[in-house]
């Protein structure tokens, strides 16, 4: 059993602090059309992290949300979605003066193309992540869109700084964009600054190639992870599945679960570490994480936008 931190954080109230980017995504409709020839899109609620909290809110798991919207439609659209499934709203704040970010997307089974227009989310203070929250929690979670920008970068980093002092095992996502944070340098001095903290990571081929170089190997990114501090990391491979490295351990990899027709792979990556924080929490292996993790991701990759909200089932599923 891995445990949750030298706390005793299975005793802790809240299983999981999400902090960063709630925005809405626009998918389209045509499939596997650019951007230049989508003619329409839907709505949906989206955000790496915003991600995330739905997932275990639907998958039964006690999740507060930090993040900042603007005092508009989409707004209200994004706080109703998060108390329909529960979530703790006290810490979503609301902007008069900055209108909700927006994100349009194609409709990919690859690596999506996007176009983002953020307001909102970059705005998160110091003050929406008190330390009574993080001394209630078990882990705190975050990515690098939402470390991309200030005031957010500073309040999430002090926020995780606070969180590790008081044995919350943190988690995030590496999913960079050079479109969202141009300043390569800027996010790897970051990147060690979180890390220092020993996080579980999640992170991709594609994150790897834009923030560390396209020539480094799985062995070398798994060395250099860990050599900041990162406790545990998952290396996701697409339809190779993925790859799992502990310190001083042999790597391991999993095969992806067989899909016959993928939907919409936007948010695959994080339904995969919804389900990998799911299994961490219930105090699974490592192994057994990557296994729950792998089946969450084949769950979303059949569904257009979010994943069903028959959480039961799911749950279910993932527990075999």
């Amino acid at each position: 059993m891995i445990p949750m931190n030298p706390k005793d954080g299975l005793q802790k109230p809240v299983d999981l602090i999400c902090v960063g980017e709630t925005l809405i995504d626009f998918i389209g409709a045509q499939v596997e059309a650019p951007i230049s020839a989508t003619k329409d899109y839907h709505r949906y609620l989206g955000g790496s992290p915003t991600n995330v909290a739905m997932n275990m809110s639907r998958l039964g798991m006690k999740v507060a949300m930090i993040s900042s919207v603007g005092n508009d439609g989409f707004g209200d659209y994004m706080l109703t979605r998060f108390e329909e499934v529960g979530m703790d709203t006290r810490y979503v704040k609301k902007l008069d003066h900055t209108p909700s970010t927006v994100i349009f997307i194609n409709n990919t089974t690859g690596t999506p193309e996007f176009l983002a227009y953020r307001g909102a989310d970059k705005e998160i203070e110091p003050e929406q992540i008190p330390d009574v929250l993080l001394s209630s929690a078990k882990i705190y979670h975050t990515t690098c869109f939402a470390l991309s920008a200030e005031p957010a970068r500073e309040s999430i980093l002090s926020g995780a700084e606070r969180a590790a002092e008081k044995g919350v095992q943190l988690s995030i996502d590496i999913n960079y964009s050079e479109k969202i944070w141009p300043n390569q340098q800027q996010a790897q001095e970051t990147i060690v600054r979180y890390c220092r903290l020993g996080p579980l990571v999640k992170i991709s081929q594609d994150d790897v190639d834009r923030l560390l170089g396209p020539n480094m190997s799985h062995e070398a990114v798994f060395d250099y992870l860990h050599d900041l501090g990162a406790k545990i990391i998952c290396f996701t491979l697409g339809k190779e599945g993925a790859k799992l490295s502990q310190k001083g351990r042999e790597v391991m990899q999993l095969s992806a679960l067989k899909v016959e027709k993928i939907m919409d792979a936007t948010g695959a990556g994080d339904a995969f570490w919804s389900g990998f924080l799911y299994g961490f929490i219930r105090g699974q292996k490592p192994e057994n994480c990557m296994a729950t993790a792998l089946k969450m991701a084949a769950i979303k990759l059949q569904n257009v936008g979010r994943i069903p909200d028959y959480a039961d089932v799911i749950s279910d599923l993932l527990n075999d």
